[in-house]
């Protein structure tokens, strides 16, 4: 059985100018996630495709974009991921990389939260 229930998906329009300071913003939301409950899968940037790679359904894949990257964490459940939202406000951490990421390095992002389909 997993230990979450609850998964949170954010995809990230890149800023190619601020790629250094995202890498910063990645490495700091994963230590406070963690710290909080959390399960952090990870930050991910975007790469070239192995030699080779060819879609699995042609007619139906796209490659996707150039300048996203995805961050995948996780919680036990509902109750965790408010606590979570409530204990990393008061976090002095937490605090501090709010306002130094209030001018977030990355144009856009987009959020869907997820359950396993399987084990």
């Amino acid at each position: 059985m997993l230990d979450y229930q609850l998964v949170c998906e954010v995809r990230y329009e890149l800023d190619p100018h601020r790629l250094d300071e995202f890498a910063d913003y990645a490495r700091t939301w994963v230590r406070l996630i963690r710290r909080h409950g959390g399960i952090h899968h990870g930050f991910f940037m975007p790469r070239e495709a192995p030699a080779g790679s060819a879609m699995s359904f042609a007619s139906l894949g796209a490659t996707g974009p150039a300048n996203e990257a995805v961050a995948l964490f996780a919680f036990s459940d509902d109750d965790a991921y408010r606590r979570y939202r409530e204990s990393v406000a008061a976090d002095p951490e937490g605090i501090e990389a709010n306002t130094r990421f209030a001018d977030p390095p990355f144009k856009s992002y987009r959020r869907c939260f997820l359950e396993p389909a399987s084990e």
